[in-house]
This record gives C-alpha cells, sequence and structure tokens, in this order.
C-alpha cells in the first residue's frame, strides 16, 4: 500500500499549467513541522519539505483557492521519478501524487480576483474548517465529546 497523509503549509503559491493534450496539472510544495525534546530540554522542530502533484479539476480547484502560507491536508500517493539534468547527470525527485485534499485555513479571496467582476457564490467557497463544532446546535447543551461513539 502506497498512502501518504499530510497536513503542512504551502511554502509558495501553486503552478498550473496545461499538457499538451490539454490536461491541467499543478504543482505546490508544503512544509511539514515536527516537534520534540532533545536531551537538554530544550524543543526542538523538524521541518519537512514535500513536492506535490495534482491533476485535472482538483489542480484547479487547489490553485484557485490556496495561497502561500495557506495549511492544507492532503491525501496520495509516493513517487519517486528521475530525469535526464542538463549536465548529463541522472536526478530523482519525490513527489507526493495527490488523491484528496482539504483546506485547513479560512477561505478569502485571491488579490487577482479582486479586480474581477465576478462575485463569489456559496458555492465557490470551500469549507471552513475553523468554526468549532464540538457543541451540536439547539441539542439543548449535549456536548459531542460527551457521546460514547
Amino acid at each position: 500500500m502506497n498512502k501518504t497523509f499530510l497536513i503542512g503549509n504551502l511554502t509558495k503559491n501553486p503552478e498550473l499549467r496545461t499538457t499538451q493534450t490539454g490536461k491541467s496539472v499543478a504543482s505546490a510544495s508544503i512544509a511539514t513541522n515536527k516537534s520534540y525534546i532533545d536531551q537538554a530540554g530544550q524543543k526542538q522542530t523538524v521541518v519537512q519539505f514535500h513536492n506535490l502533484v495534482l491533476w485535472g479539476k482538483p489542480a484547479e480547484t487547489f490553485v484557485k483557492y490556496l495561497t502561500k502560507g495557506k495549511k492544507v491536508a492532503i491525501v496520495g500517493e509516493m513517487q519517486t521519478r528521475n530525469y535526464q539534468a542538463q549536465d548529463g547527470t541522472k536526478r530523482y525527485v519525490t513527489e507526493v501524487l495527490v488523491n484528496e485534499f482539504e483546506f485547513l485555513s479560512p477561505a478569502e479571496k485571491k488579490p487577482e480576483m479582486q479586480d474581477q467582476n465576478q462575485g463569489w457564490t456559496p458555492n465557490d467557497i470551500p469549507v471552513d474548517n475553523s468554526v468549532d463544532n464540538t457543541q451540536a446546535p439547539d441539542d439543548g447543551g449535549i456536548n459531542v465529546n460527551d457521546i460514547p461513539f
């Protein structure tokens, strides 16, 4: 099984290209953090960078709504490919082929879209996961965390 789960922040704005056959492909990079306490009792943070590749309509959606610094959760497959560099050496690239993603930062309009006369509709706005869903509405005070399943 080849399954990768990552939560991180975009390190730059995603880039969208079109193949010669007309298919959309996006590339992006995210940074993930791991914190631990070293032997001296000091908190240390290790940052890993991951290259992402998305195809088709998901690639277009990813580029449309995400910018540098935004938090995203992705599910995908690790793949390693190689290519011939200009100096003749064989190079290897490891990337995550993204199958699913979820926006974890609040939605906002990209600056380049503000000049357009297009308004957003509710269907254009990704799910905002910053909403506190621990308290069910009109439930008489039942906390979701108290439910035994």
